[in-house]
């Protein structure tokens, strides 16, 4: 951890150093972490971005050009380190986590499961060529603790066509790849990244900049449209709901959903039940199974589902997880997401480029 508050260094190394098998070491400022990288090198680094001596953006560029190790940027929720904290993105970090405010004292058990779990994400990404696995965790709440489960009969049985996204670790260059490669006249689109809030403004703000359609983070009611992307806001779930103008999205509180908020997994059950077979469903790069059961329900909907293919993902394990559940129809590398988007829309058969992944019904048939 590098960091020049003594405070936060010696409070986030109290609580990561309650999880069996994992070891801190600290440093106040990016030179004396190189000392220390020297003698023992780090799984993964949690850096601060506003320090004496070198920045951390400084420091994260000098660890991907020269010994690339899994980075999680640690940094405050307002102001112009926020905006470097998006940009550590682009540079190579694979996650970002809020400094704990005032401290430390406020920090909540769920802000500290989900730092352990961002750090064991970014201990799984290909930067780190890790094999081990996480350690046994409690099992996390499913989306009927947010969102009842509807029946197939509540569905609709037209819809204009709308595209479901769900990242992790390493989802926001994903999603920017994504984004970027949209016209003007793409169909309409929501998407959930694991990001805390305050990022997921600036994110969105960033991503409108490079795209032609327009990206905004998702505010209640904003309505779900052709040309259009939102971005789940940090720290509430988004849903989406039909009514007689189409779609508008809706934004609820509530528990952490499969260990996150906002929940991929609230995202795809809700536009299961209001979108149907008009939608297709995207489960991206990131670690652990949120968006896996939403998107077994999408495809029951009758929705085309895709998951990102192993080689082009930083953590192959939601993905992963949603095919062996039977819950994806097609993967496809993140390269070709858009081409296959465009190409193929919901009320569409996929084509044989990217052929239907065989379910064990198929299997058990000999087909």
């Amino acid at each position: 951890m590098v960091d020049d508050s003594a405070v936060v260094r010696r409070f986030l190394s109290t609580v990561i150093a309650q999880h069996e098998g994992v070891n801190v070491e600290t440093a106040a400022d990016p030179l004396i972490a190189m000392r220390k990288m020297k003698r023992q090198r780090p799984d993964v680094i949690l850096l601060d971005i506003e320090m004496p001596r070198m920045d951390g953006l400084t420091f994260l560029r000098r660890i991907m050009e020269e010994d690339p190790i899994p980075v999680v940027i640690c940094s405050g929720l307002a102001g112009r380190g926020t905006r470097i904290a998006i940009e550590a993105l682009r540079q190579g970090a694979v996650e970002i986590v809020p400094k704990p405010r005032h401290g430390v004292r406020d920090f909540l058990e769920e802000s500290a499961v989900m730092l352990i779990d961002t750090i064991r994400a970014a201990s799984q990404a290909k930067l780190a060529h890790r094999t081990a696995q996480p350690e046994a965790v409690s099992p996390p709440l499913s989306a009927d603790a947010v969102l009842p489960r509807s029946h197939l009969a509540n569905r609709p049985d037209r819809s204009a066509p709308l595209i479901a996204l769900g990242a992790s670790t390493g989802g926001p260059e994903a999603l920017r790849l994504v984004l970027s490669a949209m016209p003007r006249a793409a169909p309409g689109i929501v998407a959930v990244q694991h990001m805390p809030e305050t990022f997921t403004a600036v994110f969105a703000e960033s991503l409108n900049q490079a795209c032609a359609i327009e990206v905004k983070e998702a505010e209640e009611g904003d309505r779900v449209t052709a040309g259009r992307a939102l971005i789940a806001p940090g720290d509430r779930h988004l849903t989406v709901v039909r009514d007689g103008r189409g779609h508008a999205v809706r934004l609820i509180d509530g528990p952490l959903v499969s260990r996150h908020r906002p929940s991929v997994d609230v995202l795809f059950r809700s536009v299961a039940q209001s979108v149907g077979r008009y939608a297709l469903g995207v489960i991206m790069t990131g670690m652990g199974t949120d968006g896996v059961q939403g998107l077994l329900e999408m495809r029951q909907a009758g929705a085309v589902t895709i998951a990102q293919d192993e080689a082009s993902c930083v953590v192959f394990g939601m993905p992963k997880e949603a095919i062996a559940q039977q819950a994806v129809g097609h993967v496809v590398p993140l390269r070709r997401i858009p081409v296959f988007l465009l190409k193929h829309p919901p009320f569409r058969d996929a084509g044989p480029e990217y052929p239907p992944v065989p379910t064990a019904a198929d299997a058990s048939s000999g087909r």
